[in-house]
C-alpha cells in the first residue's frame, strides 16, 4: 500500500498533527464563554493569555528549529507533541490568570516545533519539484483544522459536559497520533527500511538542483545564515506575511460578535468558512509550483511568481472585505484571502530547503517562526486601539502587509538556488 508513495504517508501523518495542533490550540477560545463565565475572567484577561501563547509560541519556534537539527525528525516531533498534548490537558486544572497563562505559555512553546518539524520533514522526503506540494498538503492541515475545530469542540462540549473534560479529550488526540507515527517514521529515505529502490533514488535524485546537477550540501551555522540576505527574506516575508493568518485565527470570533451581534452558535456557523479558502489555497499554491516546474520553470521564477499570486489575492480581499455589508459577504472575502494566504505560505515555507541544506534547514525555519510570532503579537496589541469603531483598519494593515511579502521576497532572494559558502 505504501509502495513507492512514503514519501506521502509521512506527509499526511505530519497535517494530521497540524489539525490536531490546530484543535488543541482553538479550544480556549471556543470555551471561552463557558470558561468565562465559570472563572468570572474577562475580555481583557483572554487578550493577556492569547499573547502569552503567541510570545512563547515565537520563542519555541527558534527552540525547535534547533531541537529538530539536533535530535531529527522522528523523535523531534515525538517531544513537541507529547508536550503539547499534555499542556492541554493541563488546561483543564487552570484555576484563573496565571494558571491559564503557565499553561497556555507550555502549549505554546511546544506546538510551535509543529513547523519546523514539517519544514524539515519536507526537504528530507520530498524532490526540490514536489516540496512546494508537500509544503501545500501540510499547510492545509492548518485550515482543514480551522474547519473543523469547532463542530469537534462543541460536540465534545456537549457529550462530556464541561469545559474541563473537553480539554482532556482534545488534549488525548495527541497521544493516540503517536502510534501511527512511531509506526510509520523509522528513518529518513536514505535508511527507511520500507522505502522501494525506486523511491529513494526519485527522493535523492530529485534533491539536485536541476540547474547545477549539483545536491546542495552548504548547511552553515547561525551566524553565516544570518548574515546571509537570502536568509533575512525568508525571515521578513515570514514575519510580514504570518500577521495576516493571525488575524483571523485570534480575532475572527471577536469580529463576528462585535461587528454583527454573533454569539457562539452563529460564529460556529461561519467561522469556519474562511478556512474553505485556506485548505483550497495549500493544494493550489503546490500543485501550481509543482506544475511550473515541470513545465520547465527555474526554482526562483516558480516561487517568485505563485508567492507574488498569493499576495495579489490576498491585497485584493482584505481591501474589499473593509467594504462587506454582510457576515455572509465578509466571511467569503476572508476566504480568499486565507486562500491567497495559503498559496504564497507554502513556497516561502520551502525556501530554507531551497538555499541550505541539512540542519540549516530547521534552524533558518525557527528563526523565521520567531519573527513571525513576534509581528503577530505586536499585531495582537495593535488590534484593540486600532479597531474601536470598526475593523476596517485591521484589514488595511493586512494589505500593506502583504505587499511587504512579496516584496521582501523579491528584494532580498535575487536569485532563489542553493547557496554557496562565502570562502568558496
Amino acid at each position: 500500500m505504501m509502495k513507492g508513495k512514503l514519501r506521502y504517508w509521512i506527509v499526511m501523518l505530519v497535517a494530521l498533527a497540524t489539525i490536531i495542533n490546530y484543535i488543541d490550540r482553538g479550544a480556549l477560545g471556543f470555551l471561552w464563554p463557558e470558561i468565562s463565565e465559570d472563572l468570572g475572567m474577562t475580555k481583557e484577561e483572554y487578550a493577556i493569555i492569547l499573547n502569552v501563547f503567541t510570545f512563547a509560541y515565537a520563542f519555541g519556534q527558534t527552540l525547535f528549529g534547533k531541537i529538530f537539527d539536533w535530535i531529527g525528525v522522528r523523535l523531534g516531533f515525538v517531544l513537541s507533541i507529547v508536550v503539547w498534548s499534555a499542556a492541554t490537558i493541563l488546561h483543564a486544572f487552570a484555576q484563573g490568570l496565571l494558571s491559564f497563562a503557565a499553561f497556555r505559555a507550555i502549549l505554546g512553546v511546544s506546538e510551535a516545533g509543529n513547523w519546523p518539524g514539517a519544514t524539515k520533514a519536507n526537504a528530507e522526503w520530498f524532490p526540490i519539484n514536489e516540496r512546494a506540494l508537500a509544503q501545500g498538503i501540510f499547510n492545509s492541515g492548518a485550515a482543514i483544522g480551522g474547519i473543523v475545530s469547532a463542530p469537534i469542540i462543541g460536540l465534545l462540549f456537549v457529550f462530556l459536559g464541561s469545559w474541563q473534560a473537553t480539554f482532556v479529550a482534545i488534549g488525548a488526540l495527541g497521544f493516540l497520533w503517536l502510534i501511527p507515527w512511531l509506526i510509520v517514521y523509522k528513518s529518513g529515505p536514505e535508511a527507511h527500511p520500507w522505502i522501494s529502490a525506486e523511491e529513494r533514488e526519485f527522493i535523492l535524485t530529485g534533491q539536485r538542483n536541476t540547474e547545477t546537477n549539483e545536491t546542495a550540501e552548504y548547511a552553515p551555522g547561525s551566524a553565516e545564515i544570518l548574515s546571509r540576505k537570502e536568509s533575512w527574506g525568508v525571515i521578513m516575508a515570514s514575519f510580514f506575511l504570518d500577521p495576516i493568518w493571525w488575524l483571523f485565527v485570534g480575532w475572527l470570533p471577536l469580529y463576528l460578535n462585535e461587528t454583527y451581534g454573533f454569539g457562539v452558535e452563529e460564529i460556529a456557523l461561519y467561522g469556519w468558512i474562511p478556512y474553505v479558502g485556506a485548505m483550497f489555497g495549500a493544494w493550489f499554491g503546490g500543485l501550481l509550483a509543482q506544475n511550473r516546474l515541470k513545465a520547465g520553470w527555474t526554482v526562483n521564477k516558480a516561487r517568485k511568481s505563485v508567492i507574488t499570486l498569493g499576495g495579489l489575492i490576498m491585497l485584493v480581499s482584505l481591501l474589499a472585505t473593509t467594504q462587506a455589508s454582510t457576515p455572509l459577504f465578509a466571511v467569503l472575502l476572508m476566504a480568499a484571502i486565507l486562500f491567497g494566504f495559503q498559496t504564497a505560505v507554502g513556497n516561502i515555507q520551502t525556501l530554507p530547503s531551497d538555499f541550505y541544506s541539512g540542519k540549516s534547514v530547521g534552524t533558518l525555519a525557527g528563526y523565521a517562526g520567531t519573527a513571525a510570532k513576534l509581528a503577530v503579537v505586536a499585531l495582537n496589541f495593535l488590534i484593540p486601539v486600532i479597531t474601536v469603531n470598526s475593523y476596517a483598519p485591521a484589514f488595511v494593515v493586512g494589505a500593506a502587509l502583504a505587499i511587504l511579502t512579496v516584496l521582501s521576497v523579491w528584494v532580498l532572494c535575487p536569485d532563489i538556488k542553493p547557496l554557496k559558502s562565502k570562502t568558496i
